[in-house]
């Protein structure tokens, strides 16, 4: 096969049926909405996975579902998909408050990744995690910075939904167990749609509390103008800023950032540098030129989805029942199922990296 990908139209699907020749896998991204900015990153990095299975021989198909609508939405046209037998799986990231929903409608139905970071938690059967809980993405990066750079008073800045709350809960313990203070702490409508006069209120509420340092908790849209207001405010380059949600397509809709106190948690930033991602990037541009989506940390995990779902299944487990196990066999590096050459998974389970935003990039500063 020369690698070509079909994108299937879920309206499409409904009236051709099932085809049990081919692999389908449904995208759940955000095509619109509060994270719409990062949706087409996500969609080329599983266009490149699937390219990369059906060179090899298989046949893979995508089909896109916007999981940037209400989350009863979403969810309805996702159920619809599995229940009629149209998509075998499914891989994506988008707000939790979406994954919710998505968890229950497609628990026990059909295997279903969700790759970015996650607010914890039990899930159902056949819903595997690729992303880490707050305390475990968060938590190192507030110490690092409290610790290097004596930082004693914390804010505490999100939107007004799932993740977001439990973030805060895990960041308040770190930052109290560090004897450190939580002197500030607002959740702000999701989305906001005042956004930009609404954030020049909280800067001026978070200058009055004297805080150090400001978790952000917001995603895609406010993330961005929250950090347009705040580096044109006074405490621009004065008190420092952390994001376990700042990758590349946030960074630029912010118009980057030159203040030297904008930090990001995440599991990979698209300059870090390590073997892997550099091989990644260069198949990346080969397919889609310098001028593509950015490979951010949400469409790397996105690529890693798709190749493990293609595992599950060569391997016969991809099923609610199995890909669980089977998933956490994988990702250890404990199995290779019937010697399936894959792109390596990951990045490490094993934890992050911290970088700082330097103009339009994010620079790797330490592994976490």
């Amino acid at each position: 096969m020369d690698g070509s990908v079909v994108l299937r139209d879920s309206a499409e699907l409904l009236v051709s049926g099932p085809d049990a020749s081919v692999l389908r896998l449904g995208l759940l991204l955000p095509l619109s909405g509060p994270l719409g900015l990062t949706g087409p990153s996500g969609l080329s990095a599983a266009w490149l996975a699937a390219s990369e299975v059906n060179a090899a021989g298989l046949g893979v198909e995508l089909v896109p579902v916007d999981a940037g609508r209400a989350p009863e939405t979403v969810a309805a046209e996702a159920r619809l998909l599995a229940d009629a037998g149209l998509v075998d799986a499914f891989v994506g990231f988008h707000t939790s408050d979406v994954h919710q929903v998505l968890d229950v409608a497609l628990g026990g139905r059909v295997p279903y990744v969700f790759t970015p970071p996650h607010e914890g938690g039990l899930r159902r059967e056949g819903v595997v995690l690729l992303g880490d809980e707050p305390a475990r993405q968060i938590g190192p990066a507030v110490r690092w910075l409290s610790e290097r750079l004596r930082l004693r008073r914390w804010a505490l800045v999100g939107n007004d939904y799932i993740w977001p709350r439990s973030v805060h809960r895990a960041a308040s313990r770190v930052v109290r167990a560090l004897g450190a203070d939580v002197v500030y702490e607002r959740l702000v409508p999701f989305p906001w749609t005042d956004a930009e006069a609404g954030f020049e209120r909280v800067v001026e509420e978070l200058r009055q509390t004297g805080a150090e340092a400001v978790l952000l908790s917001l995603v895609g849209r406010d993330l961005a103008v929250f950090n347009r207001v705040f580096s044109a405010s006074r405490l621009a380059g004065r008190v420092v800023r952390l994001s376990g949600a700042l990758e590349e397509n946030v960074l630029l809709a912010g118009g980057g950032d030159d203040t030297g106190e904008l930090y990001s948690a995440m599991r990979s930033f698209a300059g870090q540098g390590d073997e892997r991602r550099i091989a990644l990037a260069e198949r990346h541009r080969a397919v889609f030129g310098p001028n593509g989506p950015v490979l951010d940390a949400y469409a790397e995990g996105c690529y890693d989805g798709v190749h493990l779902l293609v595992a599950l299944a060569i391997g016969g487990v991809l099923s609610a029942r199995r890909a669980g196990a089977a998933s956490e066999r994988l990702l250890a590096g404990a199995e290779d199922l019937q010697g399936w050459a894959c792109a390596p998974l990951g990045p490490p389970r094993t934890g992050g990296y911290l970088a700082r935003a330097d103009g339009l990039d994010l620079t790797v500063i330490t592994r976490l």
